[in-house]
């Protein structure tokens, strides 16, 4: 029996809303997807913003004193001429017998004011044998202390970097860390060497403490105490350290420019 005009019209509404239905649920399909693609390229875009941060945090901080993890932010990263080796010295470093382990005195002068220093030969020989052979050599004379922090029981005034931006060093790197104190204290007038996190990689940089200060050791140890200001302390602070960073913050360059105009030891 042939089908009525009303079974007709109702399988041509049935194949009709079966055809809508499968169009919606392409649509439903093609969003969840599109959604599901831009969340996965959401949080890989996070995930790379993370990663170059922590990078940065990891470069910048790992430089030495001075921040969460002790960041003298100092020091010398690997320059054209040597490349810091983990665990070893690397390139031309100057002989630990330099020191002579006596007790050396001299005269580091910044923007002009005279700081009187003493170096321990005796209990840091290797880093006082460099200091002892760039100053003699002249390679201080004329670079900046490009870094200053004033957080709260955090004071250092960071210096010796030929790039001056935290990057520079002699050309050779060397270590282990001497002398740095078992508490994690450096008294105002501490003079330290700046490193990375790696007891190797000291070179030029070093830091003048102006203010009792706390650094955190790392698997490496401490920073190598070399010596102490013995006068002349409280002019860099108020000439210097007391008007701040330029920028504002608590880290970063100081807003007196400051230059090594000699250093001197015998």
């Amino acid at each position: 029996m042939a089908p009525s005009y009303k079974q007709d019209r109702e399988a041509r509404e049935a194949r009709g809303r079966v055809r809508a239905y499968q169009a919606r649920k392409a649509v439903n399909e093609r969003q969840r997807s599109r959604r599901v693609r831009d969340n996965v390229l959401a949080g890989s875009i996070l995930t790379l913003v993370l990663v170059v941060l922590v990078g940065f945090q990891l470069f910048y901080f790992s430089g030495g004193p001075g921040t969460p993890e002790p960041t003298a932010s100092a020091t010398a990263t690997p320059t054209a001429s040597a490349t810091a080796t983990p665990g070893a010295n690397s390139g031309d470093v100057p002989s630990s017998d330099l020191a002579e382990g006596r007790t050396w005195t001299g005269t580091l002068t910044l923007n002009d004011i005279p700081l009187g220093v003493e170096l321990d030969g005796a209990l840091a020989p290797q880093a006082v044998s460099s200091t002892i052979s760039l100053t003699e050599s002249g390679f201080y004379d004329g670079l900046s202390c490009h870094r200053l922090t004033t957080g709260d029981g955090f004071s250092v005034l960071q210096c010796g970097d030929p790039n001056g931006d935290g990057t520079g060093g002699p050309g050779y790197f060397y270590g282990p860390v001497e002398n740095a104190p078992a508490d994690n204290v450096y008294p105002a007038g501490t003079i330290a060497m700046a490193r990375s996190t790696d007891g190797y990689s000291m070179g030029s940089q070093f830091f003048i403490v102006y203010g009792d200060t706390t650094i955190p050791a790392n698997e490496a140890g401490g920073y190598t105490v070399i010596g102490k200001v013995t006068s002349g302390l409280d002019q860099v602070v108020s000439q210097i350290t007391a008007a701040g960073v330029a920028d504002g913050s608590t880290d970063g360059a100081p807003v007196v420019p400051t230059t090594i105009t000699a250093f001197s030891v015998q």
